[in-house]
């Protein structure tokens, strides 16, 4: 495939995502998907993608990305952006607070005959953190 073809396979993606589209987006994803977001949470298959997915929807259900950088290089499409939504549902074991969030998202996806067959996907969730209102404390040695 081409890399513009790889770059709207992509892009697709996340607009469906976006939209809440799971459908249109199971189009898009190879049914054995591997992938890591958020630097610790391991998906394998397109169930482990699809219920992360829902998750998220399910706490920023009006989210969506804004992309300022698409990149594609032989079968890998880098996108940097933000993500905007509200946070109306429970979020890593965070209820809803209600609050609007902006963060940095970075994702690395690589696309196989026109189905993303990995994605690697990283937010600024320090951030998400604070805009949540939430509160770290130190660990004491």
């Amino acid at each position: 495939m081409s890399l513009a073809h790889n770059k709207s396979t992509v892009l697709q993606a996340y607009k469906a995502f976006d939209l809440g589209d799971i459908e249109q987006g199971k189009r898009l994803v190879s049914p054995d998907i591997i992938g890591c977001v958020m630097g610790s949470h391991k998906l394998e298959g397109v169930d482990a993608f699809f219920e992360y997915a829902l998750m998220m929807r399910a706490a920023f259900p009006d989210g969506y990305h804004t992309f300022e950088d698409v990149i594609a290089e032989e079968n890998q499409v880098v996108t940097r952006g933000i993500f905007c939504g509200t946070h109306q549902g429970e979020f890593m074991g965070i209820p809803p607070t209600g609050k609007q969030v902006k963060f940095s998202v970075m994702h690395i996806d690589r696309v196989i005959n026109g189905k993303i067959v990995e994605h690697w996907g990283q937010g600024d969730t320090m951030a998400l953190i604070q805009q949540l209102g939430i509160v770290i404390l130190p660990k004491h040695c």
